[in-house]
This record gives C-alpha cells, sequence and structure tokens, in this order.
C-alpha cells in the first residue's frame, strides 16, 4: 500500500492553495535522500527544497521544521507495510516482520528513523508526531491481523473494547521494539529462523493476554 499520498502524511490545518500530491511526494523523496548522503545533522530544509525543485517557502507551508518533515518522510515508507494473508497468524507475523526488517535495512529509513528518536527524547512535540504518523497508523496491521485470527478461530473474541485496544498497543510495542533493536541497536539479522522463534514466543503471549 504506498502512501505517498495518505490523508495523515501531511500537514492539516493551513489555509491557502490546495495541496499538490506531487509536490509532496517529491519533498519527501528528496528528504529521503538528503538523509542518506547528509546525514541527519547536516539535512536542511534548503537542501530539501533545491533537490525537490521547489522554494523553500513550499516547504514552511507544508512542515513548521525538519523534524516534522522527516517523520512524515519517514512515515510514508512505513505506510508499505502490509499483513499478507498467508492462512495462519503465525505465518502472517513472521511475513510482517521480515517486511518491516527489509524496511529498516534502507539507508533512509535507518538513518530517519534513528535521528529522529534520538531528537525526541528532548522533544515532546516531536515524540507526538511520531505516534501520530508512525505509531498510531501502523498499529493497523495487529489490529488486522488479531480480526484476521479470530475469524479463523485462532484467538478468541474480546468483550472489552478498552482492554482490547490496550493489548492491541502492547503487542505492537513489543514487535516494533524487538526489530529495531535487533536490526538497529545490536546489528543482528532478522532472518527466517529470528522471525520463526520471535512469532513462537509472540504467539505464547498474545494466547495468554486473550484468555
Amino acid at each position: 500500500m504506498s502512501s505517498s499520498t495518505h490523508p495523515k502524511s501531511a500537514r492539516t490545518g493551513r489555509t491557502g492553495r490546495p495541496r499538490s500530491a506531487e509536490a509532496d511526494a517529491a519533498i519527501l523523496e528528496a528528504t529521503r535522500a538528503s538523509l542518506v548522503e547528509l546525514g541527519w545533522s547536516k539535512l536542511t530544509m534548503g537542501d530539501v527544497a533545491t533537490r525537490a525543485g521547489v522554494a523553500k517557502t513550499t516547504l514552511y507551508r507544508r512542515w513548521t521544521n525538519k523534524n516534522e518533515l522527516v517523520v512524515d518522510a519517514v512515515a510514508v515508507l512505513f505506510d508499505e507495510l502490509e499483513l499478507p494473508d498467508l492462512g495462519s497468524l503465525a505465518a502472517d507475523v513472521e511475513a510482517v516482520v521480515l517486511q518491516f526488517a527489509t524496511l529498516l535495512a534502507q539507508p533512509e529509513t535507518k538513518t530517519a528513523l534513528m535521528g529522529v528518536v534520538a531528537e525526541a527524547t528532548c522533544d515532546e512535540a516531536l515524540r507526538a508526531r511520531i505516534r501520530e504518523a508512525i505509531v498510531e497508523r501502523q498499529k493497523r496491521l495487529v489490529v488486522e491481523g488479531r480480526e484476521r485470527a479470530q475469524a479463523r478461530g485462532e484467538l478468541p473474541y474480546e468483550d472489552d473494547p478498552a482492554m482490547a485496544d490496550l493489548n492491541a498497543d502492547l503487542i505492537f510495542d513489543v514487535v516494533a521494539g524487538a526489530v529495531v533493536h535487533r536490526a538497529l541497536v545490536s546489528g543482528e539479522p532478522v532472518d527466517p529462523e529470528w522471525a520463526r522463534r520471535f512469532t513462537l514466543l509472540l504467539l505464547s503471549g498474545i494466547k495468554a493476554l486473550s484468555g
């Protein structure tokens, strides 16, 4: 699912001329290219504008600063993650874990994610934007996978919607945290055997939560 025009990846609430989806896509692509070539610290709004072929004022009408811009640039990549229907919850989870690891291996994703996470440690507004643009949007994969497993009879239906939401948050945190740590912190491979073993551990916990 390509999301270069995802409705939540663009800033909203501003007046003026209509947004151009083509310009947005060019700006976000230029941002990722700048990250790979220059790194987080040297990336500037001016460099991105030049690469994208737009005026710097065009960027500032859409994004207040480079933190917001970089979050949206990497959020588009995460929006391409899909949960395949392979016939079982275990197979679906293994597949999306491997997709996620492949995405994290891309230089632009790795540089952007590490950069914004580091900046977010002292910037609450940036943390909020990461939660909105990446975390909340990607929780759809957990919800989709759980609903599919429930329809297959692999997991029981949950009676308490609030608890179901809390469990979805926890499952997302466990999956994202484990894969990001292994791929970007430990620098170890997320290969099919690791994905299989991780999925076995994860599903044991999910069944306990659902009981």
